[in-house]
């Protein structure tokens, strides 16, 4: 956080060396753009992420969702699936909630396949991201329906297979120590939200980088050829979503920012980023152990594609 501070500080003392900079160099000046422009829309919809997951962490405990849960498998998977709509955070948070929730069924496929379903649909088809989504594509309401179907549907199809396919062996970590019950309810708050805000923020700024470093350094006839090219603008967006490692609270305006690539490959991008990518493996790794992750990340990685693809295609309409 004080590195945070003085970073801003600097940068503002600057700002007249740095805006003379812009205006002699038209790239520079439009990847400064394109920068601004996604990290400030993406931002209040951050921190009220943010908020609300710290919220959570204080009034919504792991054990509370466990005793919620349906006991019949497939009525548990929906449950939990249905569930995460109405349970805005970041999937940053959705891995620690899902890992307790394990721990509650010890040895239970019920409990298993309901927990890993909503770490999958929490942080994708929460109210904040799909206003956030709305917002960032006006004129095109059936991004939001599109997003939240293949999210939903990606979470629903992954809990059924841990269910189906799963295995206790391969959850090689043990639960962490429980957090809830430290300090006071505003200690517990303030730090989620504040460990919440400058991780997901750090991404954003990474995020924000990539797309205006995407406008400015790939030539245009790159964007023409995958805009022809409907399974290599999907795989390209798939792996794109997976390197940059987006909080999904803001990854709709990184997508956004993409207007040289048609709909269905950046819908891909939005579907597969809150489920699968580099922070998430390693956070899977650590909450879960390596065996678990090593699998269960590479199929998410399958099922995310195809569902985006098959439901843009439905929706979204061949382009």
């Amino acid at each position: 956080m004080q590195m945070l501070v003085v970073g801003i500080i600097a940068l503002a003392l600057a700002g007249d060396a740095m805006h003379s900079f812009v205006l002699g160099m038209p790239d520079v000046g439009t990847a400064a753009t394109v920068f601004c422009g996604v990290f400030v829309q993406a931002l209040p919809f951050l921190a009220l992420g943010v908020v609300i997951s710290g919220l959570l962490a204080v009034f919504v405990t792991p054990a509370r969702l466990a005793r919620w849960l349906p006991r019949r498998t497939s009525t548990a998977i929906l449950a939990a699936g249905v569930g995460g709509a109405a349970l805005p955070g970041c999937e940053c948070g959705s891995v620690p909630v899902a890992r307790r929730l394990f721990g509650e069924g010890a040895g239970s496929d019920t409990v298993g396949a309901a927990a890993l379903t909503f770490m999958l649909a929490a942080p994708a088809i929460n109210p904040v991201v799909l206003v956030a989504t709305a917002v960032a594509f006006p004129g095109h309401p059936q991004m939001v329906a599109a997003r939240c179907a293949a999210s939903l549907l990606t979470a629903l199809i992954m809990g059924a297979a841990w269910a189906r396919f799963g295995r206790p062996e391969w959850i090689t970590r043990r639960l962490p120590d429980p957090t809830h019950s430290e300090g006071s309810r505003w200690a517990v708050f303030t730090e989620a939200a504040r460990h919440d805000f400058l991780s997901a923020s750090s991404y954003l700024v990474i995020g924000a980088t990539a797309a205006a470093a995407l406008r400015v350094l790939v030539p245009s006839w790159v964007y023409d050829h995958l805009a022809g090219q409907l399974v290599l603008g999907v795989i390209t967006m798939a792996v794109l979503a997976v390197v940059l490692s987006l909080c999904s609270e803001a990854d709709a305006f990184v997508a956004a920012s993409l207007s040289m690539l048609p709909l269905l490959p950046r819908l891909v991008f939005l579907v597969v980023g809150p489920a699968v990518d580099l922070k998430l493996f390693a956070m899977q790794a650590g909450m879960f152990g390596r065996a678990f992750a090593i699998r269960f990340s590479p199929a998410t990685f399958v099922v995310a594609t195809l569902a985006a693809t098959g439901v843009g295609l439905l929706v979204l309409g061949p382009q």
